[in-house]
């Protein structure tokens, strides 16, 4: 068991910094229609948003509001891929168990490790 905690606290210890380097990682959609681009963080925090056209002066507001957030989400998806590509081979066990813990819910993994009812000393 200790030696199990031990590979924990290293990759503890690499997807740390892993998770430093991602901080320059962004991810940018463009709406299909060009008139919008989005770049969000690492974080999927918005991280610019531009207007390129003047078209969103004419549209209804859901419409408006609809094209804002299939861009977000979609810079959102791309970034997460990004973030889980880059850090997922940091993680033991399977792709879904990795996916949890890259996203910040390890639980999945510390069970597939044997670690579910284990706690780090404090």
């Amino acid at each position: 068991m200790e030696r199990s905690l031990e590979q924990l606290r290293q990759t503890q210890e690499r997807l740390a910094e892993a998770s430093a380097n991602l901080e320059s990682v962004t991810a940018e959609a463009v709406s299909k229609d060009r008139m919008l681009s989005v770049t969000v963080n690492a974080r999927g925090e918005i991280a610019e948003m531009r207007f390129h056209t003047e078209k969103y002066r004419m549209m209804a507001p859901a419409e408006l509001a609809a094209a804002v957030i299939e861009v977000v989400e979609r810079a959102r998806r791309d970034v997460a891929q990004q973030v889980s590509t880059s850090m997922g081979g940091l993680v033991p066990g399977d792709s879904a168990a990795r996916e949890q813990a890259v996203a910040g819910d390890p639980s999945a993994l510390l069970e597939e490790l044997g670690l579910g009812n284990v706690h780090p000393p404090r």
